[in-house]
């Protein structure tokens, strides 16, 4: 609460809540929430865990050059990980699932935590090909055009630094040593192993058929959860709108692209003005949109969220453990990690 950065979010996440709700009738949401049929829920539900156990097989083929963990033991690392971005700002739980995972199997959290972002990077990557391949449909207007365009220079450029980085890491290590060389002994020792690790979690990078299996998993994760907006949207009445599967893959692309947004914990707002605007281009009138956008949120929040908090129990950690994960996440530090 005294950190600058959740006022930050929190203030963004106003704004884009007032913006996606401006106008509507908060009666007819009401309405279209309360006769939707939820029964459409559950196998969206079931869709999503799937989809997170693609993404636990994913992230066990990443760390395998530092230790094989298996899948069964990995996944309730994830879900914690998506529970803390669920309830801390700035996607701390990325580095909560890192941290989790030193206690339990000891591999180093900057190691780890290079996996992590690179995951980050194909999910983008994975986002911007759903948006490209959704536009011959529906052009998006000027505004998130642009998004679009950052988007793809910044998470593009991300994976040619990394690529970089993995295919040449003595040349990496030798540069950040010369860059310590001009800070005192303990921030460069400090910089200059974490850095180390860091590398040596790119090392899945330097194999083009690891690549590939990165990029593959990638894509059936993301065309599972957009499964997952095809089951809900079927629990509301879209009217005549015909809002086709490459119109939720457009909605699942723009959404997500626009959580990397600083906002309050759960993407509140960023997820849904972004979701609520796609579907009225498609001809959804406003209130219906926000209902399925809402409703969506909510069953993609909730479920992860209660189950990563049981793993947190089960796994003996408290909120102490949270907090200091997220001090990690400020400091920088993988010193002695």
């Amino acid at each position: 609460m005294r950190n600058w950065k959740f006022w930050l979010g929190l203030a963004i996440s106003i704004i884009f809540m007032w913006w996606a709700l401006n106008g509507l009738e908060w009666g007819d949401i009401w309405q279209a929430v309360r006769f939707a049929n939820y029964w459409w829920l559950v196998p969206s539900v079931a869709t999503y865990f799937v989809a997170v156990w693609v993404r636990t097989w994913r992230w066990d083929y990443m760390l395998r050059p530092l230790g094989h963990i298996p899948v069964k033991r990995l996944f309730p690392v994830v879900v914690i990980g998506y529970m803390g971005n669920n309830i801390y700002p700035f996607r701390a739980g990325e580095l909560l699932r890192s941290y989790v995972l030193y206690r339990r199997e000891e591999i180093p959290v900057s190691a780890s935590l290079a996996t992590v972002i690179v995951e980050r990077v194909f999910d983008g990557l994975i986002m911007l090909l759903f948006v490209f391949l959704a536009l011959p449909f529906f052009p998006l207007p000027e505004n998130y055009r642009s998004l679009v365009i950052l988007a793809s220079v910044a998470f593009l450029g991300a994976l040619i630094v990394f690529f970089a980085l993995a295919s040449m890491p003595r040349r990496a290590l030798k540069l950040v040593g010369w860059g310590c060389r001009w800070l005192p002994d303990r921030w460069g020792e400090a910089i200059f192993d974490f850095a180390k690790r860091f590398l040596d979690g790119l090392l899945g990078l330097r194999n083009f058929r690891n690549v590939l299996m990165i990029f593959g998993t990638s894509l059936i994760i993301w065309l599972l959860e957009t499964v997952k907006y095809w089951f809900v949207m079927h629990a509301f009445d879209f009217g005549e709108a015909q809002v086709s599967f490459f119109a939720l893959m457009l909605m699942n692309g723009v959404v997500n692209l626009a959580t990397t947004l600083p906002s309050a914990p759960g993407y509140v707002g960023t997820f849904d003005k972004p979701g609520i605007a796609v579907l009225m281009l498609y001809g959804v009138a406003g209130e219906i949109a926000a209902a399925y956008t809402l409703t969506l949120h909510v069953a993609l929040w909730l479920p992860i969220t209660a189950l990563g908090g049981y793993y947190m129990v089960k796994e003996g950690m408290r909120w102490a453990d949270f907090n200091r994960a997220a001090r990690l996440n400020e400091q920088n530090a993988g010193v002695g990690l």
